[in-house]
């Protein structure tokens, strides 16, 4: 008789057991695909912040990040040449994004990301290290950003890698020989 009742109490648990693996997978497999509804949320925040951030249009608009042997580079530029205005915005928030860096303020990242992009408390610290170089090109600006120091050099390209997986330019992980 208890070894019926061991046994019915093992099969039961068993039993249980199983439905709860089972749920909790379907459950994983549930929150995967929320994830990514959420991600693309986030996606449609994020480019929201940014437009306020930064100051134009995401859609009017090409980032570009640039991981180069020295530092690397953030490029924008505006999607058409007759879009002057985008290109004077361009222009305006880039040169003050240059400014705001070479003083260590990051405060623009990180309101576009809703967090501390990577990279950046190095940057912070080792702002005396680092050179932000802006300058206007054709249909936009660029930043360019340099340095001698090592540390400095990974913070930057940890900061610069983030910044093209969260805006998904396809822009090279890789650091270019220019």
């Amino acid at each position: 008789m208890r070894n019926r009742i061991y046994l019915g109490c093992m099969l039961a648990f068993a039993v249980t057991l199983t439905v709860f693996i089972v749920r909790a997978q379907q459950k994983s497999k549930n929150d995967n695909g929320n994830m990514n509804s959420m991600a693309g949320m986030n996606d449609e925040e994020m480019k929201k912040r940014g437009d306020r951030v930064m100051g134009f249009d995401h859609t009017k608009t090409t980032h570009h990040f640039r991981l180069l042997p020295d530092g690397g580079a953030i490029e924008v530029t505006a999607n058409t040449a007759e879009d002057t205005a985008s290109r004077d915005e361009i222009r305006m928030h880039l040169g003050h994004i240059a400014k705001m860096f070479a003083a260590g303020n990051f405060n623009a990242p990180m309101l576009v990301h809703d967090q501390t992009p990577p990279g950046v408390p190095v940057m912070q610290k080792l702002k005396d290290e680092i050179t932000y170089s802006f300058k206007e090109t054709e249909s936009g600006a660029t930043v360019h950003i340099s340095t001698k120091n090592a540390e400095a050099l990974q913070a930057i390209y940890e900061f610069l890698r983030f910044q093209i997986k969260e805006h998904k330019t396809g822009d090279s992980l890789e650091v270019s020989q220019q």
